[in-house]
């Protein structure tokens, strides 16, 4: 049996052979980035671009393949795109450590006044300040699947209070996880919210005005998810308020304009959606095409599939 598999450029084939141990047998790889025309009628798999990918999977439609295998985790948007029979998997597992190593660094550099203090030595100031820990913080983690998992993992040594929300009430692996109902009354206890949901119709603007105002003085936001789960318009009210603190890797709009008032703020601490843009991505990535091929060439299912269109 061959496969024939489409990657979008040259690293990932790169990767993909560099790893470890011997290449399964039988494949053939192609270059195409999803842009018309296609290099072939059929590929048993395709690997989209990374990012700025999601409209050229509407040229999916001129090709047949058994499996479309992202490099994302997030896959909104893709079931209104995405022509009728194919199959569609996301990339769990490449990103979550990535993006909890980011979550963490911007929890401790938002707890620890890392970007002051960062300014004021472009000013060529020696500025102390004694500011809150880490330590001892009640943490409320929204969204409870791999990214949120990765960063319960790193908050252990931390020695902080974790409560754990998810879409519905449940008990995992001996901790109790609630349900995003709840969060009216979580809300109001929590010193950290980390928003790590995947966006949907129930998380689309989750969080409002409502949910901020509900934080005590002092609360931090990090949203490691979406830009579209928060209302920008009331992160904006907040955060110029001065009451809450927040630490963002994604915003909407994305990319934030330049000179948007997000920016100038003190409270406010930005990264550009770079969550799983580290050196790990792409041997994960090549990792997880390597199991979905030998998968494929054993008749067995493929791994991740969340969407069958």
């Amino acid at each position: 049996m061959s496969l024939v598999v489409s990657l979008p450029g040259s690293a990932l084939l790169d990767a993909y052979r560099a790893l470890p141990g011997d290449e399964p047998a039988g494949v053939e790889f192609v270059t195409w980035d999803l842009q018309p025309p296609a290099p072939r009628d059929h590929f048993d798999i395709i690997v989209p671009p990374y990012m700025n990918g999601l409209s050229g999977l509407r040229n999916l439609a001129d090709v047949s393949t058994r499996l479309v295998q992202s490099q994302s985790i997030g896959y909104d948007g893709v079931a209104d795109i995405l022509p009728p029979g194919i199959v569609f998997a996301n990339a769990a597992s490449v990103h979550e450590t990535s993006t909890a190593e980011l979550t963490l660094a911007l929890m401790l550099a938002a707890q620890r006044g890392i970007p002051a203090f960062v300014r004021a030595a472009e000013r060529g100031e020696w500025a102390p300040q004694r500011l809150a820990s880490l330590a001892d913080r009640r943490v409320l983690i929204v969204g409870y699947g791999g990214v949120g998992k990765a960063v319960e993992a790193r908050l252990a040594g931390f020695e902080v209070e974790i409560t754990r929300v998810a879409s519905r009430a449940r008990d995992e692996d001996g901790v109790p996880v609630h349900g995003i109902d709840e969060l009216p009354a979580l809300l109001p206890n929590a010193d950290i919210v980390v928003i790590g949901t995947p966006l949907n119709d129930s998380t689309r603007g989750l969080v409002d005005d409502a949910f901020l105002s509900a934080l005590p003085d002092g609360a931090l936001v990090v949203n490691i998810a979406r830009g579209l789960v928060a209302d920008t318009d009331a992160v904006l009210k907040h955060a110029r308020e001065g009451r809450l603190r927040f630490a963002l890797d994604v915003t909407d709009p994305e990319p934030l304009p330049d000179g948007h008032p997000l920016f100038a703020l003190p409270n406010v601490l930005i990264s550009p959606h770079v969550g799983g843009a580290t050196s790990a991505m792409m041997p994960r990535m090549a990792g997880l095409l390597r199991r979905q091929i030998e998968r494929m060439l054993a008749g067995e299912p493929p791994l991740n599939v969340v969407l069958r269109s």
